[in-house]
């Protein structure tokens, strides 16, 4: 049987390891208890935290043990890593609520029940600590010109790196030692942007406690062109289908480059390799099809079987002309809309972020009304356009919304 390496590094997860001969072995010979850290400055994940959750997916089913660390007290500090300004401070009740609805979407990927999952949060030791003693103990190990030279601080440099930005690092490697001490956690895992932080982590590990410690990182989720997916025209692709719905969120993955569907069908979906493969080769318009899997299987992960089964069925509603209707996306806007321009009942519906917006998908011909070109940003929406009770709209090429009145 394959170990989980092999796994990981087959379907393309595996970037870098502190040490990569001895992780093998540890892996192959042990069930250990890892981690992988979650930012709590939102209520939902994104799809930029997907791949972690799948890596931790497929290290708990291979017996592994993830903790899933929300950054409660980090949180109150803000990471400098991949960031060019500062980030904005939270109130302790925001990051609780944020870490709740993150456990629930942890859950349909990390069983939880019976301690095969444990979720943590820093607060718990990070706010207690006395400052002088965490200098003592832990800043003495830290040397200041070999953290300037990490890529997170560089950025940051140019534009001025605070002084509470700085502690970032030692806080994080300091999450690790106290995971090792309570939970007997080993290993941390991670996106690519974080291995200045999970080295300082697994290095003060093994000297304060005198024990080995590792990290290993995975790819980030970029297109075939080196940058990072799950950006929209309306903003990040969330895994909170209230921040997203789930035939958008099917959309997006429905429509992913060709170049990019057998690195996505084997990053986020649990399908065998033989399979992926199978699919990722498919030439022409039949890369659709293996479009429609990689849409069914993802959606089937983070929002459940019926969601899925009703994305599908919306899809193939609008460009087959076929299925039920009653799953598009929709929704509702007041009956004193009528006769406001289009710009404004797209944004009271929440189809678009904004007028501006709006007024560029028009002048580039993105927008179109029960299959009319709009090309007035004036336009009016009138009791007309309410067929049967509804508006078609459509954004690009395949972004669709019915906008009903209440």
């Amino acid at each position: 049987m394959a170990s989980v390496v092999d796994v990981l590094e087959e379907r393309g997860f595996l970037k870098q390891f502190t040490h990569e001969q001895e992780t093998r072995e540890l892996l192959e010979k042990e069930k250990i208890t890892f981690y992988i850290g979650f930012d709590p400055t939102a209520d939902s994940l994104h799809v930029g935290h997907f791949i972690a959750m799948m890596m931790m997916a497929h290290m708990q089913r291979a017996g592994h043990r993830p903790i899933a660390l929300v950054g409660g007290g980090t949180a109150m500090v803000g990471d400098p890593s991949g960031k060019t300004d500062m980030r904005k401070m939270l109130t302790k009740e925001e990051i609780q609520h944020n870490a709740n609805c993150i456990k629930e979407q942890l859950s349909k990927l990390i069983d939880f029940s019976d301690g095969k999952a444990i979720m943590a949060n820093n607060a718990d030791w990070l706010l207690d600590l006395n400052y002088v003693d965490f200098l003592r103990e832990v800043g003495v190990h830290f040397s200041v010109n070999r953290m300037l030279t990490a890529e997170c601080f560089k950025q940051r440099l140019e534009k001025g790196l605070s002084f509470l930005e700085f502690n970032y690092m030692l806080m994080q490697g300091y999450d690790f030692l106290e995971l090792n001490r309570r939970y007997g956690c080993v290993m941390q895992l991670g996106g690519d942007d974080q291995w200045s932080n999970m080295l300082a982590g697994a290095d003060l590990i093994r000297r304060k406690e005198g024990k080995p410690a590792f990290a290993m990182t995975c790819a980030l989720l970029t297109n075939s062109e080196g940058k990072k997916m799950g950006k929209t025209e309306s903003g990040a692709v969330w895994l909170d289908k209230n921040r997203m719905s789930p035939y958008d969120f099917y959309q997006y993955w429905r429509n992913v480059d060709d170049a990019d569907v057998e690195k996505c069908l084997a990053l986020l979906t649990f399908l065998p390799m033989d399979e992926v493969r199978r699919l990722g080769a498919l030439q022409g318009s039949e890369i659709n099809e293996a479009k429609k899997v990689l849409a069914y299987e993802v959606t089937k992960l983070i929002h459940g079987e019926e969601e899925a089964e009703k994305a599908k069925s919306a899809a193939e509603a609008l460009f087959a002309g076929a299925g039920d209707m009653s799953n598009v996306p929709t929704a509702a806007v007041s009956k004193d809309m009528i006769n406001s321009s289009i710009l404004d009942v797209l944004v009271a519906a929440k189809i678009l972020p904004s007028k501006g917006e709006g007024k560029r998908l028009i002048q580039q011909g993105g927008l179109s009304v029960n299959g009319e070109k709009i090309t007035d940003i004036n336009r009016l929406v009138t009791e007309v356009d309410f067929t049967e009770g509804s508006m078609l709209v459509k954004r690009g090429k395949k972004n669709y919304n019915k906008i009903i009145i209440e």
